[in-house]
């Protein structure tokens, strides 16, 4: 039996994978998914940003649309 480390696990977890991706990639696959998963991808990677609807109407007064929420993950994994 072939155990994997605890690097191995999380690089087969979506959200590491698509770190991975080349930007056209990255760009098409971030198309495909909803704005409640764009949102989800954002605050399991940075749990002190305002992205959650209710989060962003009380500090900013208004919600993260989905082409914003693109840029940011696109700007986040590339730096």
């Amino acid at each position: 039996m072939i155990l994997k480390s605890d690097d191995e696990e999380k690089l087969e977890h979506p959200y590491y994978k698509l770190m991975e991706l080349q930007e056209n990639s990255l760009n098409k696959e971030l198309n495909s998914w909803s704005r409640e998963d764009l949102i989800k991808w954002l605050s399991w990677n940075d749990r002190n940003g305002v992205y959650k609807d209710e989060d962003s109407l009380r500090e900013f007064d208004n919600i993260l649309s989905k082409k914003e929420a693109i840029k940011i993950i696109v700007r986040q994994i590339s730096e």
